[in-house]
This record gives C-alpha cells, sequence and structure tokens, in this order.
C-alpha cells in the first residue's frame, strides 16, 4: 500500500469517528431542567465521553453515576465514572449496576434522570437476576461469545438473565422524568437491542432465550432455567419518557463518504448492517471489489466500498483477533494480491476483540509481504490467529479506546 493510500484510508476512518461523538448532537437535544434533581446514569463504551459532554452542555447542577469499559474513562467534574470488564462482566460492574438500579429507585416525581446507553452496556450493567450468580452470566456469556451467536441473539439472553435490563432501569426510575440518549452499535439501530436496552422494553422473553442456548447447545442447570423464567420485565414504561440517537453507524458512514468525495473518490455504501461470519463476509466483499476493479461496477474508479455493521467469529483455533482482522485478512487472501485494491476495517470503539489494536489494513503487497516472512496466511485464518499475522507485518491499526462505539468500520478502496 502506498503512502497515499493508506493515509486516504485512515481519513476516512477517522471522519467516520468524527460523526460517532456525542458532542454535536447532544447540544441540541438537551431536555427542559426540573425542579428537582439532575441524574446522570450510564453504561457502555462510550459512557464515560456521553457523561463529560452532558455535564460540559448542561448548565444546571446534576449528578450520578457510569460504568464504561477498562481503560475507557475519561475525566468528569460531576458525574462518577467507575470501570468494568467487557465483554465478560466481572464483580464491579455487578457492584456499579447495583448502585445505578439503586439510583434509580432513589428519583423523585420533581427529577430529570439522563441515561446514558452505548455498546458495551450489556456486559457492563451485569446484575443477575433473583436466583442467578455473576458466575452464572459469566460462564453463559463466554459460551455465547464462542458460540458465534448474533447480537441480537446474545442480548435477548443478557436480557432474560438480568434485573437491570429490557426495560427495568427506567422503570426503576418512574415516576421521574427520563430521557435517553443513545450511541447504537447493533444492525437496524434498535433502542432495545442497544446495550440490551435497560431504558427500553420488549426483548426480554424467558422462552426466547433458553431456545437461544438450546440453539448453540449451551448447557443450562435446573436453577438457571427457573430462575429465568421466573424473571419478569415490564411490558409498558410510564409517560414522560424520551429517547434520542446520538449516534449511528449510518451517520459514521455518510461521513466518510462525505471524505470520500473531498478526497476525489466515489463513495459506495454498501450497508450499515452487515452481519455474517467475518471471513465469510470477506470473501464476499472481495468480490464486488474485484468488479468494481475490472468493470467500474457497482462504482467508478477510483471508487470507495463503504460499510459497517458486526461480523462475527466463531472460534476455532487457537490464535489471537478480533473480527475485523479476521475479515480483513480473509479479504486479502481472496483477493490474491490483487493490484489497485487496498483496505481498512476498525472496531469504532478502538478495540478489536480482546486485543489491543482497532484493526488492520491491506494492500496487493500483504500477502507477499507475509510470505517474506515464512507466513501462511490460510494458516493464520484456520487458527483465528489474524491479529498475530498482521502484527508481524506491522499492519495493525492501533488507536486506543475512542470513548464511542457505532460498531465496525469497513473501507475498500479501489483505484
Amino acid at each position: 500500500m502506498s503512502a497515499s493510500d493508506r493515509a486516504v484510508l485512515e481519513a476516512l476512518f477517522q471522519a467516520a469517528l468524527g460523526a460517532a461523538y456525542p458532542e454535536t448532537r447532544m447540544r441540541h437535544l438537551l431536555p427542559e431542567p426540573p425542579t428537582g434533581r439532575t441524574i446522570v446514569l450510564g453504561a457502555g463504551k462510550g459512557a464515560a465521553r456521553m457523561a463529560r459532554a452532558f455535564e460540559t452542555l448542561w448548565p444546571h447542577p446534576c449528578e450520578g453515576l457510569v460504568v464504561t469499559r477498562y481503560g475507557h474513562g475519561t475525566p468528569t467534574e460531576r458525574i462518577e465514572v467507575v470501570e468494568a470488564a467487557h465483554p465478560v462482566p466481572d464483580a464491579a460492574g455487578r457492584a456499579a449496576a447495583r448502585r445505578i438500579l439503586d439510583l434509580a429507585r432513589a428519583a423523585g416525581p420533581d427529577d430529570l434522570v439522563v441515561f446514558l446507553i452505548s455498546g458495551g452496556a450489556s456486559a457492563l450493567l451485569s446484575l443477575p437476576a433473583e436466583g442467578l450468580t455473576l458466575e452464572d452470566k459469566q460462564a453463559i456469556n463466554k459460551a455465547l461469545l464462542r458460540s458465534g451467536a448474533p447480537i441480537q441473539e446474545m442480548n435477548a439472553v443478557r436480557k432474560a438473565m438480568s434485573a437491570i435490563k429490557g426495560g427495568r432501569l427506567a422503570a426503576a426510575a418512574a415516576p421521574a422524568r427520563a430521557v435517553t440518549y443513545l450511541i447504537s452499535d447493533v444492525p437496524g439501530d434498535e433502542p432495545g437491542v442497544i446495550g440490551s436496552g435497560p431504558t427500553v422494553v420488549g426483548g426480554a422473553d424467558p422462552e426466547t432465550a433458553l431456545a437461544i442456548l438450546r440453539r448453540y447447545d449451551i448447557p443450562v442447570s435446573d436453577t438457571v432455567e427457573r430462575a429465568i423464567r421466573a424473571n419478569a420485565a415490564p411490558a409498558e414504561l410510564p409517560p414522560g419518557q424520551d429517547l434520542h440517537m446520538l449516534a449511528t453507524p449510518q451517520m459514521a458512514l455518510e461521513a466518510a463518504a462525505a471524505k470520500a468525495r473531498e478526497l476525489g473518490l466515489t463513495p459506495l455504501i454498501l450497508g450499515d448492517a452487515l452481519e455474517g461470519e467475518a471471513r465469510e463476509v470477506g470473501r464476499v466483499l472481495a468480490g464486488i471489489a474485484e468488479q468494481a476493479s475490472r468493470h467500474d461496477q457497482p462504482a467508478p474508479r477510483p471508487c470507495v466500498l463503504l460499510s459497517g455493521g458486526e461480523t462475527t467469529v466463531t472460534v476455532r483455533g487457537q490464535g489471537r483477533g478480533g473480527r475485523n482482522v479476521e475479515f480483513l485478512l480473509a479479504l486479502a487472501i481472496q483477493l490474491q494480491d490483487r493490484p489497485g485494491i487496498a483496505a481498512i476495517a476498525c472496531d469504532t470503539d478502538g478495540i478489536d476483540g480482546s486485543e489491543d489494536n482497532a484493526g488492520a489494513w491491506i494492500d496487493a503487497a500483504t500477502l507477499a509481504q507475509g510470505r517474506e516472512k515464512g507466513l501462511s496466511a490460510p494458516e493464520y485464518l484456520a487458527n483465528n490467529d489474524a491479529y498475530s499475522y498482521f502484527a508481524a507485518l506491522d499492519r495493525l491499526v492501533v488507536t486506543g479506546p475512542t470513548l464511542t462505539n457505532v460498531n465496525d468500520f469497513r473501507a475498500i478502496l479501489v483505484r
């Protein structure tokens, strides 16, 4: 990849990130101040930045607590920020969730409760339902992560096992007036799926959750099954509940497309909600890139194919790597050193899976560079070890935590 191509791809990624930050839209969506207290509660990878944005923009007193992933905190003045584990919940997340639920329950009719929810809230608000333990949730969450289940199914199980999700947190704040700000990291931007919907009713059906666990052969004890069936969720919320979407994958892709046009490229947004096995999505998008390279279809060169969404990885090997590097390695293998095509794929939260990179980048020289080092790309892909492959080639993209999350960003540049 030439330096100019790499710079173009990284500029597109930065444009997408800029559209994912909460400040711009939040300033136009502030609620009327209450006669009582303003209590700010939240969770997610973007919760700390959202809290900082709200207290900066809010010209009135406020207090509260948000929980974010370890390493994703940021200094705030009035709203406490704590950190906990993601994607597998831990005791710190359980303690934070308990405090957040108690603060919601303490709200009075003259108070305003502001909920800040972004991707990652499912694991971070890890308060088990009565009859379940944190260890129960950890074991099932780990099994779901390894199963390749899509995020909607994982969240359906999390709701069924939670004391706080599926609208239960918002119900606890009644009769206070409430407003929820969301940053979407899910296909379709369904509010009830983001963070498993702690302030949105629906999707907490116990039989659906148990059927999902059976489908992926995830065993549950009789005790866990009884607790899931007994965990009631609210059917509706009281009036006075507002909801605002601050950032979505589509907003990020549109910002990247605008940047592409500035750079003289024809952008084509393939979709903001692409799902499926990361390696299979890589093979499919390789075919589209080859069509553009050979026939100037579905977009004329020079063009950039943009997409978002959340792929999955069914773990079969013992390697290291998230879904974005797995996608890229499969893409590179399918393209087989085809000239004129370069690509970047990153998680907009700055962490691809559980490693320290946001993603990686490729071009026509990637596989040849690997062969020079004695690396077999198909073997690394079979072992789910794309991180190690790209690390050896110095092709990782490392941003650190971005303090937001609108899911994956993929850009394929075709010259």
